[in-house]
């Protein structure tokens, strides 16, 4: 059976740069981020407009039926992300450092980021704060972008005793701040904040120069990201308060993630009210 590509609804889209995410950011535009594991919903992704793509090692639980994300490798990070990068044309492409790749060291992160940068990702995103500070400046200073992630982390969901909301009490809210601004001073370009309250988040936010990508953080984050199968209504069990299936209504795939850049950059996604922040 042969397939045939639909024409690209995004042809016109010069590739995005870290550049242009700034403009972005500094315009007041909200972003858009979703994740993609393989070449087909890259491209789709692609072509409705979403301006970042982060193959994440959610693809763990989401691709190989896992339960967590941490069994997964560098090495099956590195193969994701040449897929996406062969279905992508013009959005910016993150790879996710999976656990165990950069913790060790910063020369080890270095390692590891060379992989995925090898493999096609313009940026790395590891996660957690207070002792990555010197290894995003160790990245940073040797031209690897780098994208932070605090709140809820998912490597560290052993840790945290599963998957919490981050930053409830004044004390754990100033840590993430804390975090947040070392972070930026070390030369991070992005933050994504997952699972912390929206005064928090929020807060936050207008004190950083960087743009903050929310997931489970409220609406006044510089933008958005969700875990695709989710918003795409594949996901089976319970999925989080913040989730919300963009296929309904849609006629296609395309529309839902039209409608998902749409709603965010309007910002109709997410719904403080609706989801309790």
């Amino acid at each position: 059976m042969s397939s045939h590509p639909t024409p690209d609804a995004n042809a016109t889209r010069k590739p995005i740069t870290l550049h242009r995410l700034r403009e972005l950011y500094a315009s007041g535009e909200k972003l858009t981020m979703l994740t993609a594991y393989d070449a087909t919903f890259a491209r789709v992704a692609d072509e409705a407009g979403v301006e970042m793509l982060l193959v994440g090692d959610s693809l763990g639980m989401v691709l190989q039926g896992r339960s967590s994300t941490v069994p997964v490798t560098l090495d099956e990070m590195a193969y994701h992300v040449r897929a996406v990068v062969a279905g992508n044309k013009t959005a910016w492409v993150i790879g996710d450092m999976p656990f165990g790749s950069y913790q060790q060291s910063p020369a080890r992160a270095m390692a590891s980021a060379t992989v995925l940068m090898q493999a096609g990702a313009q940026m790395v995103k590891l996660e957690g704060g207070g002792w990555t500070t010197e290894t995003v400046r160790f990245l940073t200073d040797r031209g690897v972008p780098v994208c932070a992630h605090l709140g809820l982390t998912p490597q560290s969901v052993h840790a945290l005793g599963g998957y919490r909301i981050q930053g409830k009490t004044d004390e754990a809210a100033a840590t993430l701040r804390q975090h947040a601004h070392a972070l930026a001073d070390a030369g991070a370009a992005m933050m994504v904040f997952e699972l912390m309250p929206s005064t928090v988040a929020t807060e936050i936010t207008r004190s950083l120069p960087i743009p903050t990508i929310g997931i489970g953080a409220g609406v006044d984050c510089s933008g958005q990201v969700l875990v695709l199968p989710d918003m795409l209504g594949l996901t089976r069990g319970k999925l989080p308060r913040f989730v919300k299936n963009f296929v309904q209504g849609a006629t296609s795939i395309d529309e839902a993630i039209k409608t998902y850049v749409a709603d965010v950059k309007a910002k109709r996604f997410p719904d403080n009210a609706l989801h309790g922040y």
